[in-house]
């Protein structure tokens, strides 16, 4: 991990300087319009070269200035961040808030596949530039992932279909809802399916369809507070050998025409942000 002077060093950059720099990866189209509203700390954080390399190389498909701008991030929230996998956000979320905000990340319970030892090494023994990152669960049977009413805002990064897969979305989504303030937003980036084919429960090829997500997420009590193109990918068909984990970074099926999956990208991804409507101030306080 590089060491807090590279940050500093990094951080004397002038903000604008920054900001384009964190937009020329981006690239034009639908994602570049959120840069006027965009915190500028928040694109040094995502500049910065304490992140790890091939995340920073992933930032043209994943956007991550403007989604969490779209997700309305501010320093001063309490964020809660859901199965955080390898840490690409958290690598953003964990400086960005560290001074002024609170943050909780929701690992999977210690009976799940996931390993999240590396993670919890990473992050988790660096507070001094991470901050202090409460650490939860979330999973089957474990979905207090944060006080009930006390968060501004929860992140789920394409993890949507593994809930579904383990048969608790309803539960997981549930258990957002708690976590959040009346008024609090939930930020669901997930792999887009198709819109021919019928929604396999169980997302087994990791696709989830974007009405099928909105529906679930409606039935846990939210709102569809807007939605965004930025993550879309044309050229991803869904009808892959090994489903989405064929395409890049997983690449499943290793050499085997793995010049072709480079070419399409990353997943098809949609972006969708919820509010916990404002009368659910009630359930909260009684």
């Amino acid at each position: 991990m590089r060491t807090r002077s590279a940050l500093h060093a990094l951080l004397t950059l002038s903000t604008p300087v920054l900001t384009l720099a964190v937009l020329a990866l981006a690239g034009p189209g639908p994602a570049a319009a959120a840069a006027d509203k965009a915190d500028p700390v928040l694109a040094e954080m995502i500049a910065s070269a304490a992140r790890q390399p091939a995340d920073v190389a992933r930032d043209r498909a994943r956007h991550p200035l403007q989604e969490l701008t779209f997700f309305g991030l501010e320093r001063t929230q309490t964020v809660v961040e859901l199965w955080p996998g390898g840490g690409y956000w958290t690598d953003i979320l964990g400086p960005y808030l560290a001074a002024r905000g609170h943050y909780y990340v929701a690992l999977p319970p210690s009976n799940d596949a996931e390993d999240t030892a590396h993670w919890r090494q990473r992050y988790l023994d660096h507070p001094d530039h991470y901050g202090h990152i409460v650490t939860t669960a979330l999973g089957a049977g474990h979905y207090d992932i944060a006080p009930p009413g006390s968060a501004d805002v929860v992140l789920t990064f394409r993890n949507l279909h593994n809930w579904m897969n383990g048969g608790y979305a309803p539960e997981a989504l549930a258990a957002c809802f708690r976590a959040l303030k009346p008024g609090g937003l939930l930020g669901i980036e997930e792999h887009r399916g198709r819109n021919d084919r019928p929604q396999d429960p169980k997302a087994e090829s990791g696709y989830v369809r974007q009405d099928y997500a909105i529906a679930l997420a409606k039935q846990a009590g939210f709102e569809l507070a807007g939605s965004s193109e930025m993550d879309a990918n044309p050229r991803d068909t869904k009808d892959w050998p090994g489903g989405v984990w064929t395409l890049p970074p997983t690449l499943a099926l290793g050499n085997k025409d793995r010049a072709r999956y480079i070419a399409v990208g990353e997943a098809d991804n949609f972006v969708l942000k919820f509010r916990k409507p404002f009368a659910s101030a009630a359930a909260v306080t009684h």
